[in-house]
């Protein structure tokens, strides 16, 4: 195991860690199926930003994780890169060991 990954393990025992972690995995998880998405087409935050009709600095934020994107925000962005926004509601498992 990686020292990063005995690190995340470690934080990841405290409750309170555990909490905010959980409750911000689905923003890094649209982001980073954004950047990669991006990448992938071989586009830079600038050409997306001219294709949404924004500017680089609005794409730069919407890759940044700090604050989940609006759907609009992100159908805007999967439209630049010729995509669709595809919405699933999953299975919690939390919740089913929980019961």
């Amino acid at each position: 195991m990686t020292s990063l990954a005995k690190l995340r393990q470690g934080l990841l025992t405290d409750p309170e860690v555990k909490a905010e972690y959980d409750r911000l995995g689905p923003i890094y998880a649209v982001v980073g199926e954004m950047i990669e998405a991006r990448q992938a087409a071989g586009l830079t935050q600038t050409e997306i930003a001219t294709r949404m009709g924004t500017s680089q600095s609005v794409v730069a934020r919407l890759e940044n994780a700090r604050h989940m994107p609006t759907f609009d925000m992100i159908d805007r962005y999967a439209k630049a890169l010729g995509r669709r926004l595809d919405i699933h509601l999953a299975p919690d498992d939390r919740e089913l060991r929980a019961s």
